[in-house]
């Protein structure tokens, strides 16, 4: 039988947390006094936060363009609030997270600018102190998944070979790309299913008693 891995990478939202766009977006619309529609022209539809995701901006910096391309002042705080607002942590998966940390290590990757690994533990402190200095975003490999490379340079930083990890994504394609990459992986749907197959290579116990 084969050592069970040193490492599961997660996801982070729709596997370890919901992601709420319309509420992120509702609360920069309070705190820069535009509306809704004219927030997510400026974020979301100019390309912004797809470049952000890429690398292109420091969290200031995507502060900085967001009040440029809004024409009305958004902070680094608003920002930081805005993606707090949006997001809930999923307790089973933090639950299970947990119980893996004691048999393996544990890391997140996600497609995601710097504003989310800078900021993650005001944005979601639940999932502190277990992800503590263990949080990977695209932003800062300048690489989105699923491009294996991305998985690869993850690793590299973790000191993990990659036939030692296994990933976890609600998205099909950004799994195929981390076995592409030589890692194992796991289509997220459920709770459920992840226990049965982590429990298969021997990181959890028996279900979980809620």
């Amino acid at each position: 039988m084969s050592a069970a891995p040193a490492l599961v990478l997660f996801d982070l939202d729709g596997v370890l947390v919901h992601y709420d766009q319309e509420a992120r977006l509702a609360s920069l619309a309070k705190s820069t006094g535009k509306d809704t529609a004219a927030v997510k022209a400026a974020l979301f539809d100019s390309g912004l936060e797809a470049g952000s995701d890429r690398g292109q901006y420091t969290a200031q910096g995507q502060a900085d363009e967001l009040t440029r391309r809004l024409g009305a002042p958004a902070t680094l705080d608003d920002c930081v609030r805005a993606r707090a607002a949006s997001m809930s942590i999923f307790p089973e998966m933090l639950t299970l997270a947990t119980e893996v940390s004691r048999a393996a290590g544990v890391a997140i990757l996600t497609n995601n600018g710097l504003m989310v690994r800078d900021y993650l533990p005001q944005i979601c402190p639940p999932l502190f102190p277990l992800f503590s200095a263990r949080v990977f975003c695209s932003a800062q490999f300048k690489i989105e998944k699923p491009d294996p490379d991305i998985y690869r340079r993850c690793l590299a930083a973790l000191g993990i070979a990659e036939e030692r990890a296994i990933f976890v994504d609600d998205k099909l394609a950004n799994v195929e790309g981390a076995i592409r990459a030589g890692l194992l992986g796991h289509h997220f749907t459920d709770p459920s299913s992840l226990r049965a197959e982590l429990r298969a290579l021997g990181l959890v116990e028996k279900n979980h008693a809620t």
